[in-house]
């Protein structure tokens, strides 16, 4: 075994150890009152992740772990925080990332992930919307190995397993095509994916039908995954959002897996005030004995792309060059346009479209404004920048330009779906949206301190314990003696955002202390550049052979 994924073997064995397995690593699971640790975090005001009352205490780190818990002992310690008036927490999971542009980088000090860890952030998953690489060990791999800042959770995903077979056509697969991709799918699974992410809202994915991804999620579901969804509509776009949520619920009861609905909302005019009955449907699946539960992020404003936004699912099929030839063709470009208008009335037109792309003429304005600039319909504006981006990244430059903040959501529906019991919090953080760098912030100061539409105790819940729980990740999210000390130390008072949506890159503030695998990653309030993220990968499923 070459070295490489050798030592890749031994973490995942670490860093997926049950829970009793964890208590048996800590001698007694418990620091005795004589015994030294590492650190002692004291007198701060615990809250550990799950439903009970938060309480004044310390918690001990020893290594990697967490050893105590509990009211104030006569541990020593070559580290003791005064943590007196602040929350201590296990460091926050973010279910739905983009962090690739961090995590990715050639730079060991952007790969710490700074714009994570300055919100509490310990553990990310990657590959998210069906953009995960089935080659999962490797590419876990060679993150672990570069040095990263928080721990990385990966998807094996439906689109690049998708394009590897059928590239970017719009068609059902051949037996023989399908058997490839579940074996695809397979492969990833047994080597540590958490499950299948799909985003069946974005070409190509958004070609396959509903039997299609039921066959393809099977493979995971055999192996223990969760299907993880962008849902195919939002909206209004196809079969509506309650048809997509109920196509989701059916795919995980077919499959025989947990459905879990990615950044969950009522997107655009139409759907405003479905958030009622997106909840009954998925409450109903839930007394039905699937296991569905959702993530949300606290913003008004979906992060996305005008050609996801604005262009019609045939218009993209067989990728770039393919719209470029349909864009040159008059008659083809006049029914793209039409069914743009109606993409942007359901979007709620071209004042609601900020566009966010860094480092660009129209970054920071209205894709009204630049239409107006340009003396352009809105659309043909859209359309110039689409085309820029293709034309580009042809060329072998620097392409994009066409990412949005699209103000689409309304406040009652994002309140309604905050509350309920299945719900978890999550970034989706994506380049050039202050999500990306202060979503737990966001949701604290606007809907904990200010609006009181959830308690505290419910925040750290939603970002912690119960994240942990429905992604299995054993060992995390909460503290506990045996866990893995990803430990959490903030100002109730200072934790604030500082991004918004013209200044988006923004390092939150308010966070004392942040320890990664016992490694202190934020010392107050500033990144360390201490690299101690771990890839988690679930060990071998049952159902891997020798061949996966």
């Amino acid at each position: 075994m070459p070295s490489s994924l050798a030592s890749l073997s031994v973490r995942r064995t670490i860093a997926s150890l049950s829970v009793a397995a964890a208590l048996l690593c800590v001698a007694g699971a418990a620091a005795r009152p004589d015994e030294a640790v590492d650190v002692i975090i004291r007198g701060g005001t615990i809250y550990d992740g799950g439903e009970g009352e938060p309480f004044v205490g310390d918690v001990a780190i020893r290594g990697d772990r967490i050893v105590h818990v509990g009211p104030s002992g006569g541990y020593s310690a070559s580290r003791v925080i005064d943590a007196k008036g602040l929350i201590v927490a296990p460091g926050f999971i973010d279910p739905h990332t983009h962090a690739d542009s961090f995590l990715r980088s050639p730079d060991r000090a952007v790969r710490v992930n700074a714009a994570w860890l300055a919100q509490g952030v310990s553990t990310v998953m990657i590959g998210v919307d069906g953009y995960g690489t089935p080659d999962v060990a490797e590419d876990a791999a060679k993150l672990a190995g570069s040095g990263i800042g928080t721990n990385i959770v990966p998807f094996v995903g439906f689109g690049p397993v998708r394009q590897r077979v059928l590239g970017q056509d719009a068609r059902a697969p051949n037996p023989a095509e399908l058997d490839a991709m579940k074996a695809l799918v397979a492969k990833g699974m047994c080597e540590g994916a958490v499950g299948l992410s799909t985003g069946l809202f974005y070409a190509p994915q958004s070609f396959a039908t509903t039997g299609e991804v039921v066959a393809v999620a099977r493979e995971a579901a055999i192996r223990g995954g969760l299907y993880d969804t962008h849902q195919r509509d939002e909206s209004s776009y196809s079969i509506g959002l309650l048809g997509s949520v109920e196509e989701a619920i059916e795919i995980g009861r077919q499959a025989g897996m947990p459905v879990h609905f990615a950044h969950l909302k009522a997107l655009g005019v139409d759907v405003h005030g479905q958030a009622g009955a997106v909840i009954a449907a998925i409450d109903a699946a839930r007394k039905a004995g699937v296991d569905v539960t959702a993530d949300q992020y606290p913003w008004l404003a979906s992060g996305s792309s005008l050609d996801a936004s604005l262009l019609p699912r045939w218009a993209v099929d067989g990728g770039g060059a393919a719209l470029l030839r349909r864009l040159d063709d008059p008659a083809t470009l006049a029914r793209i346009r039409g069914e743009m208008q109606d993409n942007l009335r359901r979007r709620g037109g071209a004042s609601a479209l900020l566009l966010i792309a860094q480092g660009f003429p129209w970054t920071g304005r209205t894709l009204e404004q630049v239409a107006e600039e340009w003396k352009a319909d809105p659309r043909d504006a859209a359309l110039r920048i689409i085309r820029q981006g293709i034309e580009a990244k042809d060329e072998g430059q620097r392409g994009g330009g066409a990412a949005v903040a699209s103000f689409n959501m309304a406040q009652a529906d994002v309140d309604l779906l905050m509350t309920q019991p299945w719900m978890v919090t999550s970034s989706d953080g994506s380049d050039g949206h202050p999500r990306m760098f202060a979503t737990f912030p966001e949701k604290y100061a606007r809907y904990v301190r200010e609006r009181k539409v959830i308690d505290l105790r419910t925040f750290i819940r939603q970002s912690t314990g119960r994240t942990a729980d429905i992604y299995k990740l054993d060992g995390r999210g909460y503290l506990r003696p045996g866990f893995f000390a990803d430990v959490l130390v903030f100002d109730p008072v200072q934790y604030a955002p500082r991004a918004d949506y013209m200044h988006p890159r923004e390092l939150s503030v308010g966070v004392r202390k942040l320890f990664v695998n016992g490694a202190l990653a934020v010392d107050d309030g500033r990144a360390t550049g201490a690299a101690a993220g771990r890839a988690l990968l679930r060990p071998r499923p049952p159902g891997c052979t020798g061949r996966d």
